[in-house]
């Protein structure tokens, strides 16, 4: 595992963090000293994320959708 001194890693950090979300974890060092590890996180990435039309091909929505218990709601709501 790399280890980076404190110096290194401010000139390097983009480079380093690219590094370490491809998997090569590394140590940031004060003096020698090990301060901390950088590793990624098991977070699912952007690409990965998808909210909107996830459950496409899956349900139909009926034409009538938007007025579908239109009465019921009217008798609800009496003027």
């Amino acid at each position: 595992m790399q280890t980076v001194n404190i110096h290194e890693a401010k000139t390097q950090l983009s480079r380093l963090i690219d590094q370490a979300v491809k998997g090569d974890s590394f140590i940031i060092a004060n003096a020698g000293k090990p301060l901390v590890k950088v590793t990624r996180l098991d977070a699912p990435s952007a690409g990965q994320i998808r909210r909107l039309g996830f459950m496409e091909g899956q349900i139909t929505i009926p034409d009538d959708f938007d007025s579908m218990g239109g009465r019921e709601i009217e008798l609800l709501f009496p003027y």
